[in-house]
This record gives structure tokens, sequence and C-alpha cells, in this order.
């Protein structure tokens, strides 16, 4: 195996002390604007990194951050949602020449411990928190730790860990034995805006009858979806025997079993709206199988846009969003805070409702 050059190869090819070396790289003083040069020079020939591992046991930064997703592995690996975010996210981190750390873990505990470690090996210089949830003891753990991070989504507003994110500081708690953690940065989708945006459409074209297959229970942007929708339908006089949602783990399978239930119902929805667009095509495959025809009979929307709606027959009508933007909304926060940027909240662009061929009119008869 080739071994990495030190800086003592560095002083031998340069001609110079290890100590200059070390000065030169580090930009303190104690050597000549042209030997600085040089050994600049000669440690890029060589292919010369700094060590990042040594570097954070010095007290400077590591160079990484950190991301870790709590999701069944199964899931992830055809949804497109998490690879355009991660995408969005390395585009910011590579001009910033800062590295990024990934892992996949079962659960919440999973995740905290993998923070803990980070923390406690100085892995990681801050983190993106990804799937706010509805109870959530990362806000808290993150700052007991004084790790930064950003929260990508919108924590709820309510709960006891959640005064954490909400503008509290150091020392403001009543209880001087448990101080408050400073707030988390959040960059923000507008998901109750965006089913709004579905409802209106699915009753604008005269559906009565509407089930949200939805996603993970627990998660905050599926009780802000739940929530919105539940608002809407009552704003339009839709009760919960109308309009409804249920929940599953965002697989195919759990999408196409939720699917094969509601259409089974004695009154079956004229309308599904999918959290995600893998359920959404494994809905149109069901309703295919029952000889359901979309949109004829049953009209269909997936919650993200992505290929997989542009080239299912008919195509699925989406909710457009730019989630690389999203990403690199996320990544510039958090460079921001650790560059010294107070806290705050980013807001992504709204989403749109991109009416394809999976909706239209319900057949009369299925309505009353």
């Amino acid at each position: 195996m080739a071994r990495r050059p030190t800086i003592k190869d560095i002083a031998r090819q340069a001609g110079v002390s290890e100590s200059a070396v070390s000065f030169a790289l580090n930009d303190r003083p104690g050597v000549s604007r042209e030997t600085r040069a040089r050994i600049r020079r000669v440690a890029e020939e060589l292919g010369w990194q700094p060590n990042s591992a040594a570097r954070a046991l010095s007290g400077e930064r590591s160079g990484a951050v950190g991301l870790v997703l709590a999701r069944p592995a199964h899931t992830l690996g055809v949804e497109s949602f998490f690879l355009q975010l991660v995408s969005g996210i390395q585009e910011v981190l590579s001009a910033a020449r800062t590295a990024l750390l990934f892992q996949v873990v079962e659960d919440i505990e999973a995740e905290c411990a993998v923070y803990r470690r980070w923390w406690a090996e100085r892995r990681v210089d801050g983190v993106l928190v990804v799937d706010p949830r509805t109870t959530d003891p990362r806000p808290e753990l993150l700052g007991q730790l004084a790790l930064p991070a950003v929260m990508v989504g919108e924590a709820p507003s309510h709960g006891p860990s959640q005064g954490l994110s909400h503008g509290l500081s150091h020392g403001t708690s009543e209880d001087p034995s448990h101080p408050v953690a400073d707030p988390l940065s959040s960059v923000r989708a507008d998901d109750a805006g965006a089913m709004v945006q579905v409802l209106d459409h699915l009753h604008g074209l005269g559906h009565r009858r509407i089930v949200h297959i939805a996603g993970l229970p627990g998660l905050a942007h599926t009780a802000r979806r739940i929530e919105s929708l539940r608002t809407e339908a009552a704003r339009r006089g839709l009760g919960p025997d109308r309009v409804r949602s249920v929940v599953t783990d965002y697989s195919d399978a759990e999408g196409a079993a939720a699917t094969r239930r509601v259409l089974a119902e004695p009154e079956p929805p004229t309308a599904l709206v999918y959290d995600n667009d893998v359920m959404a095509v494994a809905g149109i495959a069901v309703a295919a199988e029952l000889g359901i025809p979309v949109p004829g009979r049953l009209s269909i929307v997936a919650w993200d846009d992505s290929a997989l709606c542009r080239v299912t027959h008919p195509r699925l009508t989406a909710l457009v969003r730019d989630t690389a933007g999203f990403g690199r909304l996320a990544a510039e926060e958090l460079l921001a805070v650790l560059a010294g940027r107070p806290a705050g909240v980013r807001q992504s662009e709204q989403p749109r409702l991109e009416p394809r061929e999976s909706t239209a009119a319900p057949a009369a008869h299925t309505e009353s």
C-alpha cells in the first residue's frame, strides 16, 4: 500500500526543518514568504493532506459534518427523495471542502448514540438532523453536547422537548439544574400549504371521498399533513368518514397493502394521495390488478415528483419541489452556523402541484 506523505517527507524534500513545515502549513509566522510558498508547493506535489483526527484533538475543526438517517434500510433503496436531498447537501459541502459523514441506523435511539460517539471522537463539526419527530429527544441532546445542528424540516411547537428549538437559551430554564439548550437552526418546507393545494385540486374536480396514504407515524411532517388534510376537509364540510389518512412505512409493499384495504371498503375512495412516489406507483399497479381504471374511477396524487411519476402510465399528478435545493439550503445554513451566525429559520421554495393524467373528475355514480 502507498504510504501517506508526512511533514517529515515535506521537510526533507523542501530542505527545511519540520517546524518550518508546520509553521507554513498552519499559516503561522516564522518562515519567509518564499519558504512558505516552496513548502506548500512540495506538499501539493506529494499529495499531503492534514490529518483531520489530529486537528480535531488539537481543538481545530474536523472538516466534516454528519447526517444520520433513522429509517428502515429497506425503505431507502427505492425512494428518490433522500438521494436528491443528499445531492444538494453534497454540492454545497464539496465547494466548501467539507466532508459528509453519513450513516443509516434503525431507530432514533441508535441515532442519538451516533451523535454521542461522534461528539466524543470529535468526528464532525456539526450535524444535519432530518425527519423531525412529534416527540423528539434530539434537540435536547444536541444542546447538551453543544454540537451545532440544523433541523431539516419543521419540528412541532408543542411537547416537553420542543421549547429547545424555539428561542430559549442557556440559563433561561426555570430549573437551574436542567439548563435549556440553545435553539437549533432549521430549514422548513410548507407541508400544510402543499396539502391545501392537493385538496383544492381534488375537491375542485368533484372528489368527496379521499384517502391520504401517509408515511411513518411519529414524524412531524406526517402529523402536519394529516392535520392539514383534516382541517381543510372540515372547512369544506367533509368529515372523517369521507376524508382521512392511514399511515405506512413509505415502502411500496405497505403502500400497496393500504391501497387494497381502502379500495375493498363498501364505499371506497375516489381519490388517493400518497406521501411519496414509490407508494403512488404501487397504488396504480394495485388499481390495475383490481380492474379499477385511473383516472376513470380512481384519481391518484403523488407527494414528491420524480422520474417514476413522469414515466408511469398514466403520468402521475404530483407535487413538484426542488428537493436538491432543499438540501443546498440546509448545508448552507449549517456552514453559516459553524461560521458563527446565530440560529435562524430558512423557508424552502413553495411546492407546486402539477396536474397530469392520473387525476380527473370522478365518475358520476361514484359520488353522492
